[in-house]
């Protein structure tokens, strides 16, 4: 078995992170090896969801002639449940398709050619056209930096562009009337320049995480309602006599 990209060795060792590192005959193996274990019945669904997140996921009667042959085009590869009735499955590695397919963790596992081509079909509008958010998920794995240039220069000897292809990156130049916009990108080293990542939409286990609003604890404000310095900036009041008795002492 040709070794995965994270090296695992267990299917019940995928989560959220590593599960765009396998392919489909790498899982199914995983699978078949796993599944004679006592107990894996058990880890399916749990698994069956992790593999969702980069796979196409499909239940089918083996028995039926008709739905079987679907999965029979070489697209496809079969693996068995435990519990024969609940038929097979077969799973097939998604493709990113369009720039908005790209998450935190299948941008680890694409070629900055690949990038730039879904790039290139995003309507052709560049790098601005692009959501903050996508821009932010494409920067997690790939060093980023545009020029724009007229196109009489974008090739000048020496320049920019040559400059950057010598340093490994890869260019897409986008044509804007005279001038051409050109954008350049480095698959970045895993121990390269660390940087803070939003937590992904999915936990380990394939589930989506659950976002909760902050609630604000009550007993927190009543201690900072009762912080001493709170009265400690008041003075007693003097002790003020009654007219009378003030006459009354005189």
């Amino acid at each position: 078995m040709q070794k995965n990209t994270y090296g695992i060795e267990s299917i019940l060792d995928l989560n959220a992170n590593n599960i765009w590192g396998v392919d489909e005959h790498e899982l199914a193996e995983l699978w078949g090896r796993e599944m004679k274990e006592e107990g894996f019945a058990s880890s399916e669904d749990k698994l069956l969801n992790v593999i969702r997140l980069a796979f196409d996921v499909n239940h089918f009667n083996k028995d039926n002639e008709r739905e079987a042959a679907l999965y029979k085009d070489g697209e496809y590869v079969i693996i068995s449940r435990t519990d024969a009735r609940k038929g097979s499955v077969a799973i097939r590695k998604k493709t990113i398709r369009r720039i908005t397919d790209l998450s935190y963790e299948n941008i680890k596992h694409i070629s900055a050619e690949a990038l730039l081509s879904l790039i290139e079909c995003n309507f052709g509008g560049g790098w601005d056209s692009i959501s903050l958010a996508i821009r932010d998920i494409i920067e997690s794995g790939f060093d980023i930096s545009t020029t724009t240039l007229p196109a009489t220069r974008i090739h000048a000897v020496g320049g920019t562009l040559e400059r950057k292809v010598n340093d490994g990156y890869d260019v897409l130049e986008i044509p804007k009337g005279t001038w051409v916009e050109a954008i350049f990108a480095k698959k970045k080293e895993p121990q390269e320049k660390l940087r803070f990542i939003p937590e992904p939409e999915y936990d380990e286990d394939g589930n989506r995480r659950i976002v909760e609003e902050d609630n604000v604890n009550e007993d927190e404000e009543d201690d900072e309602n009762n912080d001493e310095t709170y009265y400690g900036s008041y003075t007693p009041e003097a002790e003020v006599k009654d007219v009378d008795e003030e006459l009354s002492e005189e």
